[in-house]
This record gives C-alpha cells, sequence and structure tokens, in this order.
C-alpha cells in the first residue's frame, strides 16, 4: 500500500500540471458522486494522509485511494501510457498533460460546501483522519491526545499507529521502521507505554515521512538510498546488534509486522506485589 510520503510525492508531481487549467477532460468508469464538467477550473491538488485530493472550482473535490493496487501517472498529451488503458479508474486532462489514475478501489467526488458530503454521511470524506505527518508541522500531541481517545488500551502498538485516525500518513514499512528506532515492541498494548513514549513514536515517524518526500527509494537508516533496518529483512542481522529479524502478522488484515526481539523486547509484567 502506497505510504503517505508517496502520495506527497505524487500530489507534488501532479499540482504544477494540473493546478490554474481548465479541464479539457474528464473520465471515471466506477466514479461514486458528480461528475465535474469541462471547461471547471482545478483549483488544488492536495494530499491527506493516504488520498489524493483535486479540488475542482465550484466545490467539487475528487478523492482517490490508492491502496494495495493504485497508481496515479502523468502524461503528455498524445503520449503511450505505460499500463493498459482498461486499468484506467479515473482521467483528469488539461491543455498539455493527462493525470491517469490506474487501478484505484476508490474513486470518489464530495462537495467540499454540501452538507452531508458526497455520500450522505460524512461533512467530509476524510476528515476523520489524524494530523498528516508528512505536514510541516504536525500536531503531535493531538496524535497522542487522539490515540487515548479513540483506542482501547489493549491495541497493539504496531496496529495503533497504522490507524489514520489517529495520525495519517503511516503505513506498513514505517510502523516496522519507527517502532524499531525507538525501541517498542510491536505487540505492546497501547496501554503499556506512557505518553512521552507515543509522542517519540509519532515524531520519530514525521520526521522520517518528511525525509523521504523527495526521493523514490525510501530510506530509514544510514548507508545507501533504499536502505532500511527491519522491513522486508526477516532472518537477516538486525543493523544494530547482529540478532536475526523476525516477522509475524498482525491486526485484523493480518499486516507483516518485522522486528527484533533484542531491541525490541517485549515489555516486562509487573512484579509480584506491585
Amino acid at each position: 500500500m502506497p505510504e503517505g510520503d508517496t502520495i506527497h510525492r505524487t500530489a507534488t508531481r501532479l499540482r504544477p500540471a494540473l493546478v490554474g487549467r481548465d479541464l479539457v477532460r474528464f473520465e471515471a468508469p466506477r466514479l461514486v458522486g458528480d461528475r465535474p464538467r469541462p471547461g471547471t477550473r482545478i483549483e488544488a491538488v492536495e494530499a491527506r494522509g493516504k488520498h489524493l485530493l483535486i479540488d475542482f472550482a465550484g466545490g467539487l473535490t475528487l478523492q482517490t485511494h490508492l491502496r494495495m493496487t493504485g497508481s496515479w501517472h502523468l502524461y503528455r498529451t498524445g503520449e503511450r501510457w505505460q499500463k493498459p488503458a482498461h486499468f484506467a479508474r479515473a482521467l483528469v486532462e488539461v491543455e498539455g498533460w493527462v493525470a491517469v489514475c490506474f487501478a484505484a478501489p476508490v474513486v470518489r467526488t464530495y462537495r467540499r460546501d454540501a452538507p452531508g458530503g458526497a455520500l450522505g454521511t460524512d461533512l467530509d470524506p476524510v476528515g476523520h483522519l489524524g494530523p498528516d505527518l508528512c505536514g510541516p508541522d504536525p500536531d503531535i500531541a493531538e496524535c497522542v491526545r487522539r490515540l487515548r481517545a479513540l483506542l482501547e488500551p489493549d491495541v497493539e502498538a504496531g496496529v495503533a499507529l497504522l490507524d489514520q485516525r489517529i495520525a495519517c500518513g503511516v503505513g506498513n514499512v514505517y510502523k516496522s521502521e519507527v517502532l524499531h528506532q525507538r525501541g517498542v515492541d510491536p505487540f505492546t498494548p497501547v496501554g503499556g507505554l506512557d505518553d512521552a513514549t507515543w509522542h517519540n513514536l509519532f515524531t520519530t515517524a514525521a520526521r522520517l515521512l518528511r525525509a523521504n518526500l523527495v526521493t523514490s527509494r525510501r530510506t530509514t537508516v544510514s548507508g545507501p538510498p533504499g536502505s532500511v533496518a527491519v522491513y522486508g529483512r526477516q532472518r537477516q542481522p538486525c543493523p544494530r546488534c547482529g540478532t536475526p529479524i523476525r516477522m509475524r502478522r498482525q491486526g485484523e488484515q493480518a499486516r507483516s509486522t518485522y522486528w527484533c526481539p533484542t531491541c525490541q523486547p517485549p515489555p516486562q509484567p509487573p512484579a509480584k506485589g506491585e
């Protein structure tokens, strides 16, 4: 699944081509919601966590969530696409440019100024998201407040970091890397970690995400581009202590979690009588 840094890089790539230009053509065969009309001015292209938003004049916003399969491509008009046309889920064409969203499972529009929102449920379909850790100054204290308010104490730390209601942008790679950097066992219950530890976890996640906004070779530790400490390195030595890295499926979606059992020991149970 693309993580927050990927979506922010996509928005950065699309923005100069689309913003301030009038729509020439719009296609979305599985769209939920209203369609923008040709001639409508594109006002903004933004990333919010793992959601890409394209704002049109008149209050309509196109929202896509790429999940495991989706991607946005940008082409010059007439340029050959790198993927088959039948995978296209949204096409936004302006003079000189065509932005194509391939294989995204969520493609919908909502009206920013309409009570009830596009689907008749929420005023803003992305309004439930926590602070965006890819942003320049995310509210870390608000992340901790949301964590305590929204999650039960027995939710595991690795699951909590992926909850976009708490803080958005963290995906499976950063989950494992952040917990390793801070020496936290991924299976520790939320209630077993104090607020200072959670503040450090969210701050580390924000730092790593922002450090990768300008590169496609995600890097979390010192070394050549693409270097990571634990993610995808099952049975390889931990770069810090040499212990073989482990992997276990975690949470309802059985997401892969990588960790070092030496650098990230499980919390010790309280001594008898405490």
